[in-house]
């Protein structure tokens, strides 16, 4: 669908020059003389390359509708990971690249959003928060509970979360899957 450049947000796809592309960040300038213009940093989806491009506010640009559905997390392999749709049944291979780094926290049965073109999946989103076991943890240090430094600490699936020292061994907590971040105790 053809929207203006000016409409343009963090996360819109465009079909741009033949490829997908999704704006990471945008810029409207207004120089003291002349009409405004929009800097719209992008990153071609299949071939990850970042473009920088700048459109007269009035510009019509082809935004493309992604598909989302809810899948379910199934296994994994080399390469892949395998999901079902919850509605249909189908399964779906994304590449290990389209999730990145937050793969580490798919849980057996976790329920994800995947967005799709045309029938190829480019993108998993999985929940803000996961609930996790503290299987490594350094002691607390006497004196060291007063003031608010953090301590390393291994959750069950291997990831490195940063915790606050009162936190140990067997503890489950709840970790911000965005950017690995500890958030509180888990109220179980």
């Amino acid at each position: 669908m053809k929207v203006t450049a000016i409409t343009l947000r963090k996360g819109n796809v465009l079909d741009y020059n033949g490829k997908l592309s999704i704006v990471t960040n945008y810029e409207i300038i207004q120089p003291g003389k002349g009409a405004s213009v929009i800097q719209v940093e992008m990153r071609d989806i299949r071939s990850g390359n970042k473009d920088n491009i700048r459109f007269r506010t009035q510009e019509t640009v082809e935004r493309v509708r992604l598909d989302q559905a809810e899948h379910q997390y199934l296994f994994s392999d080399e390469s892949s990971y395998t999901f079902m749709n919850t509605e249909t049944y189908e399964q779906v291979m994304v590449l290990k690249e389209i999730i990145g780094d937050a793969a580490v926290f798919l849980q057996d049965g976790m329920l994800v959003q995947i967005e799709s073109h045309e029938g190829e999946p480019l993108g998993v989103t999985l929940p803000d928060t996961v609930i996790m076991e503290i299987i490594e943890a350094e002691p607390v240090v006497k004196g060291q509970t007063a003031t608010t430094s953090y301590k390393p600490a291994i959750v069950e699936n291997g990831a490195k979360v940063m915790v606050p020292p009162f936190i140990d061994i067997g503890t489950r907590i709840v970790i911000r899957t965005e950017d690995s971040t500890y958030l509180e105790r888990a109220k179980d």
